[in-house]
């Protein structure tokens, strides 16, 4: 039976895009009779045994390392992980090593899987170099985003199979001299035993939250960083409102810049209509989603929007949500604009304003544009069917 251990930065029981598209992954592989494992980095942010099993997914932790001031502490990262997925993958007899961005993992498993003499594919969802600069702690061009890149180019061209999440992605490497036959693209997809059985409204959820059966809602469900444009979705609102006088905007979720929105939201003419929600447990997730009319995702436009897809856009199409969102690389490939959803300029308040307001003036379109998006999920966004590209490569590299 293939055995399969999955090196990763970060798992279950923490929760994020990440862990949740960990999770699909070895749910599904399990289901098709695969063993499957993982083994999480010293980044993994949550305190516990050195194994445990969580929703039934048996995960290993690296131990924690000493400090130490960058480079010399990813290089420990590096050195830690790749010890123990060595020890792990010997005890364990694993086939294949599954090594999940970032790029120190990536390394380490080459490391390990170079000792062992077994197959190393690497999966990236987003380049480390730009989401650096996506989350505010790199810079564009600067000499470390330089260097992670060309590391990052080295880890690719020596894995002996390359997955990325995306179109946008897959070119990015071709253009740096990747074979196109190494790359295989698997996409975010939507578990549907999670979000496939979207719950009736909320009732007790909304009078909670002070909104009305005939508000209009437009939510934000996801985390707080600068290049989700979420200041472009509160900066929009006075106009949306000038509109639609029973718009209201529903922030869920966290992150670095949540302080500033919430000044920015007070400081608003209409702060009345934006309600802060904060982080929620993830089973609770689908109740707020039943409030909203149309999910928003206003992202910026950046190397990393332009690249990289997001998932909540597709969940959000799995909860029978309309979708409207800016209208950069990553989103179009999930969204066709008028068909699936609704997309917008990036980075222009009034242009989020006037997609909306005719968004939600078109009452009469909302049932199949539903239809639609959803049968675009069931269809190519489920991770029941995605799972079926790894099956080839994964034959190939056994076969090595």
């Amino acid at each position: 039976m293939t055995r399969i251990l999955h090196v990763l930065d970060h798992s279950l029981p923490a929760h994020s895009g990440y862990t949740f598209r960990t999770r699909a992954i070895m749910k599904a592989q399990a289901a098709k009779g695969w063993e499957v494992a993982g083994v999480t980095a010293v980044r993994h942010p949550l305190p516990g045994p050195a194994c445990e099993v969580v929703d039934g997914l048996t995960f290993h932790r690296t131990a924690p390392i000493a400090p130490a001031p960058s480079p010399i502490r990813e290089w420990r990262e590096i050195g830690a992980l790749a010890a123990r997925v060595e020890a792990l993958a010997r005890e364990w007899r694993a086939d294949l090593l599954h090594a999940h961005s970032p790029v120190l993992d990536g390394l380490a498993a080459l490391r390990a899987g170079r000792r062992l003499g077994i197959p190393v594919l690497y999966e990236i969802r987003a380049f480390w170099e730009d989401a650096a600069v996506g989350n505010g702690t790199g810079r564009e061009g600067s000499a470390r985003y330089r260097l992670t890149r060309r590391i990052e180019t080295h880890v690719v061209k020596a894995a002996d199979a390359v997955a990325v999440i995306c179109e946008g992605l897959r070119s990015d490497l071709i253009a740096r001299g990747v074979d196109p036959a190494k790359i295989i693209v698997s996409p975010n997809g939507v578990d549907l035993d999670l979000f496939g059985d979207p719950p009736p409204r909320d009732d007790a959820l909304a009078a909670e939250l002070g909104i009305a059966a005939d508000d209009a809602v437009i939510a934000f469900i996801g985390s707080f960083y600068d290049y989700e444009g979420i200041d472009d979705l509160i900066a929009a609102m006075p106009a949306l409102a000038a509109h639609q006088p029973r718009a209201r905007l529903l922030l869920v979720g966290g992150g670095p810049r949540e302080a500033a929105l919430k000044a920015q939201a007070a400081a608003s003419p209409v702060a009345g209509r934006i309600h802060f929600v904060g982080r929620v447990p993830h089973e609770r997730v689908e109740h707020y989603y039943s409030l909203a009319d149309v999910l928003a995702y206003p992202r910026k436009k950046m190397r990393l929007t332009d690249l990289v897809t997001p998932l909540k856009p597709l969940e959000a199409m799995a909860q029978g949500r309309l979708v409207a969102a800016s209208d950069v690389g990553g989103h179009r490939e999930l969204i066709e604009d008028g068909v699936t959803g609704t997309l917008f300029a990036p980075d222009d308040p009034a242009a989020v304003a006037g997609a909306l307001a005719a968004l939600l003036a078109d009452r009469a379109g909302w049932d199949a544009r539903r239809r639609t998006a959803r049968a675009f999920v069931e269809t190519h966004r489920n991770w029941s069917s995605n799972i079926l590209r790894y099956e080839p490569v994964y034959q190939r590299l056994l076969r090595l």
